[in-house]
């Protein structure tokens, strides 16, 4: 075959030109679709964004017509990395005050305790905005349990609330250890540890104890404690009873507590808001779980998923 010979169809390159028009067309079209769909795209995500914002407004407007009472809880191990940190409870507790349309905070407690140094940043807060925000009063409420650095928190706020069955107190410090030189001796184990500093290496437990370091913690324990007792004494004041076990340690029932003055009285956070604060609406100040965060999250985890299935079924009604 020749392949200088035209095609026999005279109207081929009229044909040939119509056909790549028509495919540079399609294909024109085909781009502004997808234009348009990002674009449609774009607008449902802003005006959602924008419906969020005047929900959040109006939420805010239709509030200050009603007062809240405002809620800051700590929950489990009092410690610098957990969620009952210092730094995250004391932010909450400064937004619960700085709003306007608090009528009362509530520390709501359920914790073991945990560091004293972490409980004594919380307290000595808890004072500060009382002091600042003398109009809006605070009060803790116990759960199920509120000993040692939780109860160290409590006895800043103005009243103390809890059930019946509650476990107060433990007013007392603790340091756990062990000692591991007999199970040393008889494993044939020989320690060594090299220090810098006669007293470096105290209290280690394949060691055997030395009184004079056993004396000095002891001493160190001491000073935490009578910390911890006037904590207790400056939040309760004249309430405590004059009860030589009270600061021993000991653990003791919301009723047992209420009777030595560890505790104001019996009741729960709806209590509380209802009857004292006179705001039964409650308002959580968890900076973890902000609401309008969430929302947003939720929204582009939803967009995410649905892109795949929205490309596909576009692209499969697009002119070919």
């Amino acid at each position: 075959m020749n392949h200088d010979t035209p095609p026999s169809d005279p109207n081929w390159e009229r044909d040939t030109i119509n056909r790549l028009l028509f495919a540079a067309f399609d294909e024109q079209r085909r781009a502004r679709r997808w234009g348009i769909f990002f674009k449609t795209l774009l607008f449902i995500y802003l005006f959602a964004l924008q419906g969020l914002y005047l929900w959040t407004i109006s939420d805010s407007l239709w509030s200050e017509e009603k007062k809240h009472t405002a809620l800051v809880e700590i929950n489990g191990v009092i410690s610098d990395d957990t969620d009952a940190n210092a730094d995250d409870i004391i932010a909450e507790l400064r937004d619960a005050f700085a709003d306007k349309n608090t009528a009362g905070v509530i520390i709501r407690i359920n914790s073991p305790g945990g560091s004293p140094v972490q409980a004594g940043y919380i307290n000595d807060e808890i004072w500060r905005l009382r002091k600042k925000y003398s109009h809006i009063p605070i009060y803790a409420v116990i759960r199920d349990l509120c000993v040692s650095g939780g109860y160290y928190i409590a006895v800043a706020a103005q009243k103390i609330y809890a059930d019946k069955s509650s476990l107060i107190g433990s007013i007392g410090v603790r340091m756990d250890s062990f000692g591991f030189v007999e199970a040393l001796n008889k494993l044939g184990i020989e320690r060594r540890l090299l220090t810098a500093g006669e007293h470096k290496g105290f209290l280690d437990p394949f060691l055997p104890e030395r009184p004079k370091e056993v004396t000095h913690f002891k001493n160190v324990l001491a000073d935490i404690h009578r910390n911890f007792i006037e904590v207790v004494k400056r939040g309760r004041g004249k309430r405590i009873k004059d009860d030589p076990e009270l600061f021993s340690g000991l653990v003791w029932t919301g009723v047992q507590a209420q009777s030595l003055g560890l505790i104001d009285d019996l009741g729960s956070t709806g209590l509380v808001a209802r009857e004292i604060f006179k705001a039964e609406k409650i308002q959580g100040y968890d900076r973890g779980s902000d609401y309008l965060e969430r929302v947003l999250e939720y929204l582009g985890t939803k967009i995410t998923a649905l892109l795949p299935s929205l490309f596909t079924k576009f692209n499969s009604a697009a002119p070919q």
